[in-house]
């Protein structure tokens, strides 16, 4: 801050040292002025002149670190007290700011959570007519028409179903409730709401589960289940999908693995970016990029590793390690 003020003032200390000079520079012309008082007086005037910058430094300077030092969270009572004119100029305008910022972040915060209530009233309330479609595609009798419109009502069904818990996220940790889960049963339900989708591809499944429960929030971990499992069908043909679980250090782990087309090197890295849809079939306009984007945001509060190994043309494993006990001590029970 020294150096700053230095250079702010440095107009003012150079024309001091100027009518110094200037004084020094007239007695040295005019053999009548004594030389030893001039530079006495020289010195002493540029010593008050030090000392009086000093001063000036700390009173200055004061409002300006403090403003350097604010951390922009709009609270403004952190800053110190304007106490010069061009101080209080400053302190008026970022007030004024701050204000405008609070009350436009207010009003963008109100409008967000209306966004979200609508929307997740709208994707409720288009629940209803999806239940009376899936109802009436039940009665169809012709196999293939049947098949085919079960494949399309689940694409909207598990779109909406992404788009729901999306706007849940934000604020999942406040919806966990940490208990002892059967993956058994949360993976088979899972399967079977994809079973007419895996019968169109000829895809069938190997369950193996040697650590069959695990402490976790079942919700959640379904929802995490359904964006791996959905990845897997999607980018297999007539394969098998192999689920096991086993223990390792304490940890349950847990393995999905297909034999699709697999993931390039390259992407790895960006596969859990939102909105990433690879670079090998850049055009699949069936990817939204959000499936496992979501997998790893909701995993996060629930203290799920995902790691994920691939090999392009032969297939990708994803593994979850879920947490031992002891590392849900601070939110049991939510």
């Amino acid at each position: 801050m020294i150096k700053k003020y230095l250079i702010e003032r440095k107009s003012w200390i150079l024309l001091v040292l100027f009518l110094e000079a200037v004084t020094l520079f007239i007695s040295y012309l005019d053999s009548a002025i004594p030389i030893l008082p001039i530079l006495y007086i020289v010195f002493l005037s540029l010593l008050i002149f030090v000392i009086f910058l000093f001063y000036r430094y700390q009173k200055e300077t004061k409002f300006f670190k403090s403003l350097q030092e604010w951390d922009n969270d709009l609270d403004v009572t952190r800053l110190a007290d304007a106490e010069s004119p061009f101080e209080k100029i400053i302190e008026t305008s970022v007030i004024n700011q701050t204000e405008l910022l609070k009350r436009e972040s207010s009003y963008n915060l109100m409008t967000l959570e209306q966004e979200k209530d609508d929307l997740l009233a709208w994707i409720h309330e288009v629940k209803t007519p999806l239940t009376a479609m899936s109802l009436m595609i039940d009665r169809i009798e012709d196999e293939k028409l049947k098949a085919s419109l079960t494949y399309e009502w689940l694409r909207i069904h598990l779109l909406l179903d992404q788009q729901l818990h999306q706007k849940r996220i934000p604020f999942m940790e406040n919806d966990l409730y940490i208990e002892k889960t059967d993956l058994k049963a949360v993976i088979f339900k899972e399967i079977k709401a994809l079973k007419s989708w895996c019968m169109q591809k000829g895809i069938g499944f190997e369950v193996n589960l040697e650590g069959a429960e695990v402490l976790t929030d079942a919700k959640w971990l379904a929802f995490i289940l359904r964006q791996l499992l959905t990845n897997a069908v999607k980018y297999s043909e007539a394969s098998d999908i192999f689920i096991k679980s086993y223990g390792k250090d304490g940890h349950t782990i847990l393995e999905i693995k297909d034999y699709g087309r697999g993931i390039d090197p390259k992407d790895l890295p960006r596969i859990f970016e939102k909105g990433f849809t690879s670079t090998i079939a850049h055009q699949d306009r069936g990817a939204t990029g959000m499936g496992l984007y979501l997998a790893q945001k909701a995993a996060e509060p629930l203290r799920i590793h995902i790691n994920v190994e691939s090999t392009l043309g032969k297939g990708t494993t994803f593994s979850l390690t879920f947490p031992k006990k002891n590392e849900f001590d601070h939110i049991t029970g939510m």
